[in-house]
């Protein structure tokens, strides 16, 4: 059942009281005690309540910006589209036409503009990456000294002979036969 205006505002009120009492570092006993709540589970839920609230008011926005910027974008692809897709006479210095081609200016545009909207509504697939230890196995963890983890490092690093390792060994990687 909707609350009323009032009360809204009152737990609105509330709520915000509580956040500022938990920012400042007081336990959910404190809070529940301070802010009249049964209990400091009921202070916790209802801080995950506004959390839960504050997040959706953030996607609604976000959404909101998403749909602007591309309808934004439609508008510049649609300026854009016939330059791009059409080709056009091109002409000698004398007026004479010598052949037809499309905007490469034009299309570049496009392009780019279909690539801030991958990237805006990620439809781009991210990137993997993967860390892996020496000859492509597991990275070995442990406790080690800050000398053992800059070794790890290094080994991690190390494509072939030439590198951290060879230097550790006494080569210098950038030392060619003089």
């Amino acid at each position: 059942m909707p609350s009323s205006k009032a009360q809204a505002a009152e737990t609105a009120a509330r709520r915000a009281k509580l956040i500022k009492l938990r920012r400042a570092g007081h336990d959910f006993q404190h809070i529940a005690d301070t802010l009249g709540y049964a209990s400091r589970g009921a202070a916790s839920k209802d801080l995950i309540r506004a959390l839960e609230q504050h997040r959706e008011e953030e996607s609604a926005e976000i959404g909101f910006y998403r749909q602007q910027e591309n309808e934004r974008l439609d508008a510049l692809m649609t300026a854009v589209w016939e330059r791009a897709t059409t080709p056009q006479p091109v002409f000698t210095k004398d007026g004479v036409h010598t052949h037809d081609e499309i905007d490469l200016r034009a299309v570049d545009t496009l392009l780019r503009l279909m690539d801030r909207r991958a990237r805006l509504n990620g439809l781009d697939a991210p990137a993997r990456t993967e860390l892996s230890g020496p000859d492509g196995g597991a990275v070995p963890l442990g406790t080690g000294s800050l000398a053992e983890l800059n070794t790890l490092i290094g080994i991690a690093g190390q494509t072939g002979t030439t590198g951290p390792a060879a230097a550790a060994e006494g080569e210098d990687p950038g030392d060619d036969e003089r």
